[in-house]
């Protein structure tokens, strides 16, 4: 099923996307996180279409060919849901199934609860309902403070949030000092070995490092995850663009927190939701944290399932992610399922 490209021009925002699929049929839109691409999805693309979805993932902003900004609040999630409602009105549609994954999932988070007229349903990988839209403060509540001791660890696993927010450009630097090492280093498989221990994220300002490294070594390529050609795309568009825009996402907690209070019927979702959980996934930790209970206060028709995958969740496992969506797609949205021509 072949892929592909396309542009979205409005007077206020450009959005690059990929497409796949039959034009008439349900839409399926997959929102990637940091520091991604629409390529994040390229497992995704062909196997929905194959089933006769059409299939769309965008360069979100500050990403690949869409329109890149040079303020921290031109990031806010207020901003980029405008944009996927400009995108979805250009496809025509008046509703969508929306995919998330790390930072692309508080856009279809905050889709679905400011804007459930444009949604089918919602799933999202790795970050759960009702945690980041709500601000860093209000995710922060829900550490595991066994594992992080409020002494020792005052922001749990989301250090690495509070050192952008104190320290922008010291923690954005190494990586564009160095865009190939750093994202093959970022881009691997999870690691059973790591449950139940402290994420390296956890040490990011006192390290004075993202990842509790102030430098990026040159690890081999994780071959499970990504392609060279696959690291070479995400390459050149991350030294392209640079990393103020896609790392611009975590500078809005605050403002991102007042947009969430709009939020609809009480920030309930009433419409189908599946919840994709990563098992060694260890900084959007949801096996044995508090993370995900909003959620299930907040998510009146949930479908949740494990895999054991890393953050990467869409590319480390796709067959068990596509088997999920699609059995999903069956079962809990059976009315947009694609009929036979």
């Amino acid at each position: 099923m072949p892929i592909t490209e396309h542009t979205l021009k409005t007077p206020r925002h450009t959005t690059a996307y990929l497409a796949a699929g039959p034009e008439d049929g349900p839409l399926v839109i997959f929102v990637h996180g940091w520091p991604e691409l629409s390529i994040s999805w390229r497992h995704q693309l062909p196997a929905l279409a194959a089933l006769g979805f059409r299939a769309i993932a965008p360069d979100m902003r500050g990403y690949g060919r869409s329109s890149v900004y040079n303020q921290h609040g031109d990031y806010a999630q207020e901003h980029i849901v405008r944009d996927m409602l400009e995108l979805l009105d250009s496809l025509g549609h008046e509703k969508a199934v929306w995919v998330g994954h790390d930072w692309g999932s508080p856009v279809v988070w905050n889709l679905a609860s400011h804007h459930p007229d444009r949604c089918h349903a919602v799933s999202n990988l790795c970050v759960p309902y009702h945690t980041i839209e709500h601000g860093l403060d209000y995710v922060v509540t829900l550490v595991d403070r066994d594992l992080y001791p409020a002494h020792e660890y005052p922001a749990g696993q989301w250090d690495y949030m509070r050192y952008y927010e104190e320290s922008f450009a010291e923690a954005v630097a190494p990586m564009d000092a160095n865009v190939h090492n750093f994202v093959k280093l970022l881009f691997r498989k999870g690691d059973p070995a790591g449950e139940g221990k402290p994420a390296m994220t956890a040490t990011a300002r006192r390290s004075h490092g993202m990842i509790g490294l102030r430098s990026i070594p040159d690890f081999p390529r994780d071959a499970d995850v990504v392609s060279e050609e696959d690291l070479s795309i995400y390459t050149a568009a991350l030294k392209r663009n640079g990393f103020f825009g896609p790392s611009s996402w975590y500078m809005n907690h605050n403002v991102n927190a007042e947009y969430g209070k709009t939020e609809k019927n009480g920030g309930y979702l009433d419409m189908p939701v599946l919840f994709l959980n990563a098992r060694y996934d260890y900084v959007c930790e949801c096996t044995h944290s508090r993370l995900a209970e909003p959620m299930r206060t907040y998510c009146r028709n949930l479908t949740e399932k494990t895999i054991r995958s890393g953050h990467w969740m869409a590319q480390e496992k796709p067959v068990e992610v596509n088997a999920a969506l699609a059995h999903w797609l069956a079962t809990a949205v059976p009315g947009i399922w694609p009929q036979p021509k």
